[in-house]
């Protein structure tokens, strides 16, 4: 009788995990990487309209690491790892730094290159495709637009050149991509920035984060709709800028601007996970 009665009680147990979490509904979880820094010493090149004249800013360069079950992606790789170990490097009006690869950072968290399933990449700018060639296995998901312009472009040759040799799978995207076929990780299409920007929408059971890719650069750009003197295109920018913000009413999103060091907090500190 005892007996039956423990077994009974296992049973309701586990219907009730069951409901908890229905059958086949992957575990998404979200950290933030360190990917470097970048002092900007005119601020005033993220606007066309003079905005943001006699103004400097230190902005952080954001990866993260989305788990979807058993499933592993990146978003955006970072500065190139040949920076570690370096003095400062300058560029122009922006001196770049960083401390630890995104390969050791991951290593930390128990992820190996080989493990990564997924490379998505918001746009081809340096500082966003740096160290993406450490996981030549992933399938790389890019839009067209700039899958096509980075194979003109040295440095995202070098960067993207598992992918632009044909030898690792590439998904060159043309408008929005449900990476994982349920809707909670999507690559958003919000070109302006350059033909074939991007953004990422991850639903965790928490709530929705948007992750703005170069939609926006710092929370100023989102106040006063400013627009970077190297846009490839205003209007489309601008047009990228209400979707992004309509998105983001609509699902109550978390926004989360990769290069502000104000939303670095908005996020758990690594190695823990936003779930």
């Amino acid at each position: 009788m005892i007996k039956t009665m423990l077994l009974a009680a296992a049973a309701l147990s586990l219907t009730a995990a069951a409901q908890a979490q229905p059958a086949g509904k992957a575990k998404v979880t979200l950290t933030r990487l360190d990917c470097g820094s970048i002092a900007v010493s005119n601020l005033d090149v993220f606007s066309d309209s003079y905005l943001y004249a006699g103004q400097s800013k230190t902005l952080t360069d954001s990866c993260y690491l989305v788990r979807h079950g058993d499933k592993i992606m990146i978003w955006d790789t970072g500065l190139s790892a040949d920076l570690v170990g370096q003095p400062a490097q300058a560029g122009g009006p922006f001196t770049m730094s960083m401390k630890q690869t995104l390969v050791a950072q991951l290593a930390q968290v128990g992820v190996k290159p080989g493990d990564v399933s997924v490379v998505g990449i918001s746009h081809y700018h340096d500082d966003h495709t740096g160290q993406a060639a450490a996981f030549p296995g992933a399938t790389l998901i890019m839009g067209k637009g700039d899958f096509d312009a980075a194979k003109q472009r040295p440095s995202a040759q070098k960067a993207l050149a598992p992918w632009i040799s044909g030898t690792s799978k590439v998904d060159a995207i043309a408008g929005d991509k449900d990476v994982f076929g349920d809707g909670r990780v999507m690559v958003l299409a919000m070109p302006g920035h350059t033909p074939g920007h991007q953004a990422l929408l991850v639903r965790l059971s928490s709530g929705a984060i948007l992750l703005t890719g170069d939609q926006f650069h710092f929370a100023e750009q989102v106040a006063n709709n400013g627009v970077p003197s190297f846009n490839t295109n205003r209007a489309d920018t601008l047009a990228s800028s209400d979707r992004f913000q309509a998105i983001a009413k609509n699902l109550r999103a978390k926004v989360i601007i990769q290069h502000e060091t104000k939303d670095i907090g908005k996020l758990p500190a690594f190695p823990k996970a936003a779930e």
